[in-house]
Formats: structure tokens, sequence, C-alpha cells
């Protein structure tokens, strides 16, 4: 399957600095978006030396990719691959931590992280934190990772509702993190892929602002039309925070 990609990010109508970071590598497969947080600039050094980081790792690991490639999920390559995506964010925590040790300035910075990895009839993916990925199917976007937030744990807990957390205060309240300590639980799937599928990665500042339902419509478009159009809306409903997606499209 070939692959297309586009991606954009946009600092919004109320940040003074843009944090988010975004990669995006077609020869690859890797694609990654980061939602940096922390003062003097932190938040932005954490994102993108993370995403960086990722990448690197990920490149190392072309052996590990290669074997998949030829024998997809067996016990042995299934998790040779999540443990090289779970490594590459592993590798981002350990550096960007190391930075903020070396920078007192920049201590307790950290960045929420999502990364998708395609291997031929194959998706993997990376999570950590509160940006997310979608997979639209059918004219169904369906949401492939987990939010690392208090308020999710809450309503897993039966504390809250799903409703009642959209009024909820402290909506975005990480329970994990990238960088913020030298370690950090990292989520990690593989899931088969179809000719046509198109998956979504983006930050809180702009799935914040979409419902699942508006997603399928948009991404009908080219991948480089739908992110404007996306942090678009996501600015005229408030743009309150930093704005990124990145698409990926597979085509026949």
């Amino acid at each position: 399957m070939r692959v297309i990609s586009f991606g954009k990010t946009d600092i919004g109508k109320r940040r003074k600095m843009n944090q988010d970071a975004f990669l995006l590598d077609d020869e690859t497969g890797f694609y990654a978006v980061a939602d940096g947080m922390g003062g003097h600039a932190g938040g932005e050094v954490a994102a993108q030396e993370a995403v960086e980081a990722a990448f690197a790792m990920i490149s190392r690991g072309r052996d590990a990719i290669e074997q998949f490639r030829i024998n997809p999920i067996t016990d042995n390559t299934s998790s040779a691959i999540c443990r090289l995506v779970e490594s590459a964010l592993q590798s981002a925590t350990y550096l960007v931590y190391g930075i903020a040790e070396q920078k007192p300035s920049y201590q307790g910075m950290g960045t929420t992280f999502s990364a998708l990895l395609l291997i031929g009839a194959y998706a993997v993916t990376g999570q950590v934190g509160d940006t997310r990925i979608y997979c639209v199917r059918d004219d169904k976007a369906i949401q492939l990772t987990e939010d690392h937030t208090l308020i999710n744990w809450q309503i897993q807990e039966g504390i809250i509702t799903k409703e009642e957390a959209k009024y909820a205060p402290h909506k975005n309240v990480i329970t994990r993190a990238v960088g913020n300590k030298d370690y950090v639980q990292v989520d990690t799937q593989v899931i088969s892929v179809c000719p046509r599928d198109k998956f979504l990665i983006c930050s809180d500042g702009l799935h914040g602002y979409i419902e699942d339902t508006e997603i399928p419509s948009i991404l009908a478009q080219d991948p480089s039309t739908a992110c404007d159009v996306l942090i678009d809306l996501a600015n005229e409903r408030g743009g309150k925070d930093n704005i990124t997606a990145v698409i990926v499209e597979l085509l026949d």
C-alpha cells in the first residue's frame, strides 16, 4: 500500500508559544505528535526533542521492522516490534528527563506522545498522555489510544459519567508524560490496516474541539486540506491551546 501524509501545527488563539511538535516519515512509516508542557520554553524543547529521539530509535530498529514485515503477528515478531516502539518512547523519556536535570529552568518539563508505525498490512501504536490516534474506516472514526488523564481514570472507575466529564474541572490533568520522570509506562498495540484507511494523530488542542462523528467527512478531503479544516475549526471554537494534526492515508 502506498502512503500519503501531511502534518500541520498552529499556535492557537490564546498561547504565546507553540509547544506542540510532530514528525512524519513515509519512508520509515513513522508518524508522531507530541504536546509539551513546562515553563521557560520547556514544553517546546520537550516535544521537539522527544519526537526526534523516538524517530532515531525507530530508525535504528530496521531489523526488527523487517522481521515483522516478513513474519508478522508471530509471538516473537509482535513482541519485538512493540518493544521497539516502547523503546522509542522510553528513549525520548530518558533524553527529556536528562535535559531537565542539566538545566534548572527546564525541570519538570515533559510531553504527551502518540506514535504510529506502519509496516505492511499492520500498524503499531505507542501512547503516553492525551494526544490521540484515530483510524477512519467505513466512514467511522475509531479512537485507537486511551487518554492518560485523571478524568479518564475517573470515568473508568465509575466515579463520574462521560457526560459529567464534559463539564468537570481539571480535565487536562495528565497521569503519564514523557520526560517528567526517567521512566514512563507506554501503551502499545498491533492492529491490522486496510487500503483506504486514514489515520489522524492530534493534540488535545484539536480533539477537545471536535466530535468523533465529524472526523470522517473532514478526512474525506486530501490530507493537506483536511489539516487546514481541522485547525480552522479548533480556532473557530475557541483555540485555547496549540493545535496539531497529522493525517496518514493508505492508498490502494
